[in-house]
């Protein structure tokens, strides 16, 4: 009879993070950041469809790095406990506090358990506020863990680099297409400082702006808009609002197919009345990380 291999509990999670890790480290980053009017949210995505940043609900968005099916089966699971909670209670009980810990307690229990790999997430939920004082930054990594972030954060493959760039960059009440510009400037320098040229084409940009007199605060930032902020040449045949029309239309069908799925898609909740999501997939499974 041959005897078990054995693996300590310290090297089993060492190694599941570092698993997790490597996973995350391929993808590339996302810049979430405040601004005079809200908060900004910038990824080099060139993707039209597989975005890394949504809506959740009427103040509060999304975004992430990893592994795409399993981010937005993370995210569906949001948008889902956020519907419920808001219809059961009122509106403005859907806080990004109470879905960050959801979101926490989903990854923390699938890290530590054995049955099977860990996410290959980062997640960043977002609230804008009132006025600047009110915004609210949370950053979750793959084994649960969460924080409360100040003004900026990064996440992804050169995040702890960005992070040093935004702290010398970033400043408070900048206007959106100067913060646009910080953060595109950040995620345009590889790990040796040398500056790529990125384009309007390559970003995917949003915001939550207060300012909006919707309820909705959640927009994409697209086409000849995003351009015009950049200081590029608008698109050919391209308008500031058919961009803005195409992304509001983006932004409505993700709301209701997240809506939808929850009859036939399907994520296993964390456990009691949180509605949270967990490992089931609404996603190809062939996903490679962050593509």
């Amino acid at each position: 009879m041959t005897t078990p291999f054995y693996v300590s509990p310290q090297q089993a999670m060492a190694d599941r993070a570092d698993y997790a890790r490597k996973g995350i480290a391929r993808g590339r980053s996302v810049v979430v950041l405040t601004y005079a009017d809200g908060i900004l949210f910038v990824a080099e995505n060139p993707s039209r469809a597989l975005h890394k940043m949504s809506e959740i609900y009427d103040r509060i968005a999304f975004a992430a790095v990893g592994k795409y099916n399993e981010f937005e089966n993370l995210r569906i699971g949001g948008v889902r406990y956020a519907d419920i909670r808001g219809y059961s209670y009122a509106r403005h009980d859907v806080t990004a506090r109470g879905l960050a810990n959801v979101y926490a307690q989903t990854l923390g229990t699938i890290f530590s358990s054995g049955g099977e790999k860990p996410y290959e997430v980062e997640l960043i939920v977002a609230e804008v506020g009132s006025t600047p004082a009110d915004d609210q930054i949370y950053r979750l990594t793959y084994d649960g863990s969460i924080a409360d972030e100040r003004h900026y954060v990064a996440m992804g493959g050169n995040a702890d680099q960005i992070t040093e760039q935004l702290k010398r960059a970033h400043r408070e009440g900048l206007p959106l297409d100067e913060a646009l510009r910080v953060a595109v400037d950040v995620l345009a320098r590889d790990g040796s400082g040398e500056k790529r040229q990125v384009t309007a084409a390559q970003l995917e940009v949003a915001v939550l702006d207060r300012t909006r007199s919707q309820q909705r605060k959640f927009k994409r930032v697209a086409g000849s808009q995003l351009a015009r902020l950049l200081g590029e040449a608008a698109p050919a045949g391209g308008s500031g609002e058919s961009g803005a029309d195409e992304a509001e239309a983006t932004d409505a069908a993700e709301s209701t197919d997240a809506t939808d799925t929850t009859e036939t898609g399907g994520s296993t909740g964390s456990g009691g009345g949180n509605g949270g999501s967990g490992s089931g997939g609404s996603a190809s499974n062939g996903s490679s990380a962050d593509e």
